[in-house]
């Protein structure tokens, strides 16, 4: 076997031997789809050296040693080319320009199936569908030196690619002499590209007239309707290039463009009806497909009105293999979907923590007395949690009973305008998240709200403990002196102070709590989300089947209640629900999960104290205990705000870039002013 190129001996120049020594026009269809994907990964074979960063890609270099040495053997030239010229004749190369990177079907549950099936299942190189084989052609790392192909190397590589008949029409247009003229037929590429155009206006224009769509546009900007001409002006297009006529086909591809861009602004007026009555997946992920379409419409233009598209066809194959992560990834897909809904979720919430959030003397006291009331509620909780598991029920009834328990008792406590503390780290994260914008502006502005925040949570907490263990003090020594017993007995309390010591697993028992804690403000977001979107407010108030059952005057109110309510009710059924039944689920696939809810838990320690008599305080197991339950109050509030904040933050696309000068200014804060962060300053 000789060598090609006349340079040193390489394993390389081996491998380029026998790859051009393969390349045969006349193989079977598979066979030459395999030595197309081959030839790429020869060259991308050399990996980035270190150190060439701003040098030539190693695969731009194996691509001009390719050319020079086809340039220098016409047998192979030949081959290649003929091999290239069945591709293009035979592969649908419309569908790539126009479906790549485009579900078939305008749905987000489709898409991400799609995906999931792609990543599991194989794909062959024998099919004509060039949108199939492009993944099995392409890399995502192959941006890097598509996009750094220089212009004399691009038309070198045009040449090589080119189909026949665009061959043929240059040479006759060189042959008599005048460079600028148009060719008596169009090459077969363009009329691909014009195809594509056709079917993408079909998409967008069938988008942009859905009802979902349509419905949440605005009036003004449909009043041309953009939507309804695409399809004649790229019938015109399509004429315009049939004919050869270059002037009609420029000034069709302008009127275009500008349909093109009122269908766009049309489109980004539907986020202006989201954010103002709520958020649907659905019609985001559509809106964006939409979006998506008109811009690649722009690109295919730009490749048909270029008298010689070559960089014009480069920009749309990086596009297309940019596209590729974009196309696969499933995490991609869903955080452009959903955050959206994301931020919706955080706004609500956030409008909901500034009530949770105190400033003063005035508030500071309010906020203490709320939580107090909550305690107070909170004890009869937990007697009715040590009665549920006294009636000895399988774990997913006791579980659920304790749920409906905790729910009932949350919703309580609502509808007295009380307050549970722990509560309250996942609504005032996204109010907090809210002011973080300015942040760099007013440095100590920021660190106030801080202060202002875990002064807020200690008086939650203190409002709670204070009432919550007293109460249940008082009820067990009522029930010594009435029924000469506790309502707790010791073998409970002895249970109580071996599952609440900070020596066995309660530090992760309430970090997880802190996890539910979060969930539970999510669920309230979306649920006030679908609530909006939905308009059941509206419903409530006006649907005529409503109305005539309660009458109008208290149909409206009802509707007002409910949008005032909705996310309150979602966050404290699902808080309830998720605390009694995730120990019983987890049990069910043998993780030994529970929860550690501060309120809840020091109720249980007073109880247990109630049983035993005063002799357990000195005791070190009721110390144990005391320490667990000021480390639970820390991880439910922690790191319920943690994820919280982390959320919004992600939501609203902020990012702490002055993280070490707002901690600093935090801890000068607690250095120089440390009571601070428990009472009010004067």
């Amino acid at each position: 076997m000789r060598f090609i190129g006349g340079g040193a001996q390489s394993t390389s120049a081996w491998d380029l031997t026998a790859l051009l020594n393969a390349a045969d026009p006349r193989a079977p269809r598979p066979e030459r789809h395999l030595w197309l994907t081959r030839l790429l990964e020869w060259l991308r074979h050399d990996p980035p050296r270190r150190g060439s960063a701003g040098a030539t890609p190693p695969a731009l270099l194996r691509l001009r040693h390719l050319l020079n040495v086809l340039e220098q053997h016409p047998q192979h030239r030949e081959a290649v080319h003929g091999l290239i010229q069945r591709f293009w004749g035979e592969v649908d190369a419309a569908a790539l320009f126009a479906e790549f990177g485009f579900p078939h079907r305008v749905a987000l549950t489709g898409e991400l199936l799609r995906r999931l099936r792609e990543r599991v299942l194989p794909s062959t190189p024998d099919t004509t569908d060039l949108a199939e084989l492009f993944p099995l052609l392409f890399e995502v790392e192959d941006a890097e030196w598509i996009e750094a192909i220089d212009e004399a190397t691009l038309q070198r590589l045009a040449a090589l690619m080119a189909p026949r008949d665009e061959v043929e029409a240059a040479a006759a247009e060189a042959a008599a002499g005048d460079l600028n003229a148009t060719p008596l037929s169009a090459p077969r590429w363009r009329d691909t590209m014009a195809d594509a155009v056709t079917l993408l206006v079909s998409a967008v224009h069938g988008a942009g007239l859905s009802p979902p769509l349509r419905r949440r546009m605005s009036p003004a900007l449909l009043a041309d309707e953009p939507f309804r001409q695409l399809t004649r002006a790229s019938e015109r297009l399509r004429d315009a290039e049939l004919a050869g006529d270059r002037a009609a086909l420029l000034q069709e591809a302008h009127y275009l463009r500008a349909l093109l861009d009122a269908c766009r602004r049309a489109a980004d007026s539907i986020e202006e009806h989201l954010e103002e009555f709520g958020v649907s997946v659905d019609i985001v992920y559509d809106t964006e497909q939409l979006r998506q379409r008109t811009l690649r419409i722009e690109r295919l233009l730009d490749c048909l009105v270029s008298p010689g598209p070559a960089r014009e066809l480069q920009l749309l194959t990086l596009q297309l293999v940019q596209g590729l992560h974009e196309r696969e990834g499933l995490r991609s897909l869903l955080t452009a979907q959903y955050g959206q809904l994301a931020r919706k979720m955080t706004e609500r919430s956030a409008e909901t923590g500034e009530h949770y959030i105190t400033r003063d003397r005035a508030e500071y006291a309010a906020m203490y007395r709320s939580a107090a009331g909550g305690g107070l509620v909170m004890a009869g909780t937990t007697f009715l949690k040590f009665a549920i598991t006294a009636l000895g029920l399988t774990a997913f009834w006791s579980g659920l009973l304790a749920g409906f328990n905790y729910a009932a008792s949350f919703v309580l406590i609502m509808l007295l305008h009380w307050t549970v503390a722990t509560k309250q780290p996942a609504m005032t994260a996204p109010a907090m998240a809210a002011r973080l914008r300015g942040s760099h502006r007013d440095e100590e502005g920021f660190v106030d709200e801080v202060v202002h925040l875990i002064r807020s949570q200690s008086a939650g907490i203190l409002g709670n403990l204070t009432l919550v263990a007293p109460v249940v003090l008082a009820v067990q020594a009522l029930a010594w002196g009435v029924m000469d017993a506790p309502l707790v007995d010791a073998k409970q309390a002895t249970y109580v102070l071996h599952s609440l010591s900070l020596l066995g697993p309660t530090p992760l028992f309430a970090a997880f709590t802190g996890v539910l804690l979060f969930g539970s403000s999510v669920i309230a977001g979306w649920v006030e989300n679908w609530f909006v979107f939905n308009r059941l407010d509206s419903a409530i108030a006006w649907n005529p089947r409503i109305v005539a059952r309660l009458g109008a005057a208290r149909a409206q109110r009802w509707a007002a209640w409910a949008r005032a309510n909705v996310s309150g009710l979602a966050a404290n059924i699902s808080l309830g629900l998720m605390l009694g039944l995730t120990p019983a689920l987890a049990g069910f696939f043998a993780l030994p999960l529970d929860v550690r809810h501060v309120t809840l838990s020091t109720g249980q320690l007073a109880a247990a104290a109630g049983a035993l008599g005063w002799g357990i305080v000195g005791e070190p197991a009721f110390w144990w205990c005391v320490a667990g339950i000021v480390l639970t109050a820390l991880l439910n509030v922690g790191v319920s705000f943690y994820l919280a904040f982390r959320l919004a933050l992600r939501a609203r696309g902020l990012h702490l870039k002055e993280r070490a000068h707002l901690a600093a200014a935090i801890r000068r804060r607690i250095r120089h002013r440390p009571l601070s962060l428990l009472v009010p300053e004067r």
